[in-house]
């Protein structure tokens, strides 16, 4: 039997070590994943500091260094948000193709796609979430400790680690 078509939508802001340990148990029990950077149209509040292509470019990143771009079939999608929940739904769908089931631990995302796709629920990695990282970038705390370091690399690369206060605090 054919592995299924794996769905993963987040907002990534940033990509962390528990993002990326779902993307690995992912890779085991999915014959192609689909990420779908959520909030792709938000960028530069404290919400959502970076851009979606500064995500996906953290995110592949993190994925090559264990080299699992290229070895397994991962694509990008990003997914603007939308007021209304099911033309949200709807559009994902439009974007991602054929999708045998959802990955996420976002409660709205599971609302939405309840009785249209099997949900697989993610638990939250105790002591990891991106509202912390992004305290800890805007403090100039341990943020590095918290994302992989394809991530953490992308960061200061991109110098995303100066973005600034008025953009983690308006």
């Amino acid at each position: 039997m054919a592995k299924p078509t794996c769905l993963f939508i987040g907002r990534f802001q940033p990509y962390h070590n528990g993002h990326h340990l779902v993307i690995q148990g992912m890779t085991k029990l999915c014959g192609k994943i689909i990420i779908g950077i959520g909030s792709s149209d938000k960028s530069r509040s404290p919400e959502n500091p970076y851009t979606a292509q500064e995500r996906k470019e953290m995110i592949q990143s993190a994925l090559q260094d264990e080299d699992l771009i290229p070895m397994f079939d991962i694509n990008f999608i990003n997914v603007p948000d939308l007021e209304n929940n099911e033309a949200w739904t709807r559009q994902v769908m439009e974007l991602a193709g054929p999708v045998d089931m959802v990955w996420t631990g976002n409660e709205q995302t599971m609302k939405c796609f309840e009785g249209k796709l099997p949900i697989k629920e993610i638990k939250e990695v105790p002591g990891i979430s991106a509202s912390a990282v992004r305290a800890l970038v805007k403090s100039g705390g341990d943020w590095a400790s918290k994302v992989p370091d394809g991530v953490a690399r992308a960061i200061r690369e991109m110098g995303l680690d100066r973005l600034g206060s008025k953009t983690f605090s308006r």
